[in-house]
């Protein structure tokens, strides 16, 4: 007999016994309850909020016991994770178990509260990981002695290449700098006359619609927003009278003082949070280099592909990369993406699963043609298997 999870994930579970579900209700084990909801709440939209609110409320128990355990589903792990479900009382458990991967570690490292600070610098894992320790360097509520403590830290610890490309998500997969440099100076040649008529126009990323409507931007990115204007206008270096020690340009100040080309190098060379800005950046040339950029990886496309505030003409860019276009992940998210020119949205439609079709047709951000069609395209294809 299928268990209730795996009939969960194909749909075929009534809709009052997905509402139990929803609410934690249905008698399966804790473990399998906790799955069902985090799959409920990443994947369905009819019933996530509500799974989610059940998640926010459960059993603390329960929930350490999960977080604790190596064995718990990745996707678990995952949700538990991020920062926007991270219930303080599971961090703890979440650093220590070698089934997270650092990736959400160094997100929750480098932009976590203060609380989740205090409570990562008495994690072993992260005190013995130099990525980790990079990471938290970075985290604004690090208080002075800290910072000194984990710079020491960090400088104490050996650096191993063959751990540092473990996770591919997190650390850079190693390219051959020829190939940056031979595919850089491809792309310069190929639209020179564009970078030259382009030359000087300044960083200006695309914004959401809340955003040009001037919606609060986060803490952090309105801050970072901030240093970056204020790096722009600054003439003289007694704009920082008293400069923090060995402190850097934020990545978005060192964009922002860039032009066209240095901001195409640094696409095709830089690091994943240059890029992540870059994606948005208002000047094409620039935003679809980081598309042709060896370094970028299809973890890294998948949430560009997402995203609200990137320029229409990378959104349809990416399925004219092969690598990209065979990545079924990454064609889900552009149908999803309301911002996804309609013809293109389209044209993908018919790669989708059957269970995607039926979500996509629920979902009220993207056009009422796309919702149409996508329900028709389920019926249809429910039909025949009938």
């Amino acid at each position: 007999m299928a268990r209730i999870l795996d009939l969960v994930r194909n749909s075929q579970l009534p809709a009052n016994q997905m509402q139990f579900a929803a609410r934690g209700a249905l008698l399966v084990p804790p473990g399998e309850m906790i799955e069902i909801l985090v799959h409920l709440a990443l994947h369905n939209k009819l019933f996530g909020e509500q799974a989610r609110m059940t998640l926010a409320g459960w059993d603390e128990k329960a929930s350490r016991a999960a977080a604790a355990d190596p064995t718990t589903s990745a996707e678990v792990l995952g949700y538990f994770a991020a920062p926007d479900n991270l219930r303080i009382a599971l961090l703890p458990l979440l650093a220590e178990n070698p089934s997270v991967g650092e990736r959400a570690l160094s997100e929750l490292a480098a932009e976590g509260s203060r609380a989740v600070v205090e409570i990562l610098l008495q994690s072993k894992r992260v005190m013995g990981s130099p990525l980790l320790l990079k990471a938290l360097k970075s985290n604004v509520s690090l208080r002075p002695n800290e910072i000194t403590e984990v710079a020491e830290k960090h400088a104490a610890l050996p650096v191993a290449p063959a751990a540092e490309h473990h996770d591919a998500d997190v650390h850079e997969a190693h390219v051959p700098e020829e190939v940056v440099e031979g595919t850089l100076a491809k792309y310069l040649e190929e639209n020179a006359v564009e970078v030259a008529a382009h030359a000087q126009k300044p960083f200006e990323p695309v914004r959401t619609e809340h955003e040009q409507a001037g919606a609060v931007l986060p803490p952090a990115a309105a801050a970072a927003t901030a240093a970056a204007e204020k790096s722009v206008v600054a003439d003289h270096p007694k704009t920082h009278p008293h400069p923090a020690p060995d402190r850097r340009d934020s990545a978005l100040q060192k964009i922002s003082k860039l032009g066209v080309q240095g901001r195409i190098s640094l696409a095709m060379r830089g690091n994943k949070e240059e890029r992540a800005i870059l994606i948005r950046d208002s000047t094409k040339l620039v935003s679809c280099a980081v598309l042709d950029s060896p370094k970028v990886s299809e973890g890294e496309v998948e949430g560009f592909a997402q995203q609200k505030n990137v320029l229409e003409a990378v959104l349809r860019a990416i399925p004219m990369r092969r690598k990209f276009a065979k990545n079924y992940s990454i064609m889900r998210n552009l149908v999803f993406n309301p911002r996804t020119p309609l013809d293109l949205s389209l044209g993908l439609m018919k790669n989708l699963l059957v269970h995607d079709l039926k979500n996509l047709s629920g979902n009220k951000e993207v056009p009422d043609t796309i919702r149409k069609l996508a329900l028709r395209m389920f019926k249809q294809r429910t039909e025949k298997k009938e």
